[in-house]
């Protein structure tokens, strides 16, 4: 396992941080022992919660045309029927994923193809699984074409304590399934939209792994 590029300035502010709280506790005189431990202790908080947060596990997908694996890590918290109204202007079906600050925060294409349409758009910052958070939140939009034509839409949305979405996806990109498309710093959600007829392998309150776990396969497509 090694750290995500994204977080390179987070980890060194923490280091920093942690420094200066050890630096502050050996100005401390000796009947105040105990503060210097805590400070000590809050230090090396910092820096552990920085690195757990940042972590980019090595994780091996075997691409298959057919089947959308989880974009991201955490729990399915929503499988119901919408209308997408921001792109594909159609009926879905839509899969949401909760991810929590303890979860890794990196997003894979969930499948391959060509990405056929991608958007930012600055928000608000309500908490991730409140119900207007996938309109009203910060968020990014990216569009999939699959080979087959059929097209998949799926959308990074900010939380109450993320601030800042990165995507890595353009119109006209090669989408590769497994291979990285973003990063949400803290907790998110993302929302994957698929064609009415989807097999769902995945079940509402279910953990997924991102790139790993199988949430669909497209039917009557090659």
């Amino acid at each position: 396992m090694t750290l995500h590029k994204e977080g390179k300035a987070t980890i060194f502010i923490a280091i920093i941080l942690a420094f200066l709280l050890f630096y502050a506790g050996s100005l401390l005189n000796d009947s105040l022992n105990w503060l210097e431990i805590l400070l000590q202790l809050l230090g090396i908080f910092f820096v552990v919660i920085a690195l757990q947060f940042f972590r980019k596990p090595t994780r091996h997908s075997v691409e298959h045309s057919t089947f959308i694996y989880a974009p991201a890590d955490g729990k399915v918290v929503v499988i119901e029927e919408t209308e997408e109204t921001e792109y594909l202007r159609d009926k879905r079906i839509q899969v949401s994923i909760f991810m929590s600050p303890l979860n890794v925060h990196i997003q894979w294409f969930p499948i391959s193809g060509l990405v056929s349409y991608f958007k930012y758009h600055p928000g608000k910052y309500l908490v991730a699984w409140h119900p207007k958070s996938s309109t009203d939140n910060e968020r990014s939009t990216v569009c999939v074409k699959h080979d087959s034509g059929v097209e998949i839409l799926f959308r990074q949305i900010a939380g109450a304590l993320a601030r800042r979405i990165v995507t890595y996806a353009k119109k006209g990109d090669k989408a590769v399934q497994g291979e990285e498309f973003g990063f949400i710093k803290f907790g998110s959600r993302v929302d994957i939209f698929l064609p009415i007829g989807t097999k769902i392998l995945v079940d509402k309150d279910q953990k997924v792994t991102g790139k790993q776990t199988i949430l669909a396969e497209l039917q009557n497509v090659k």
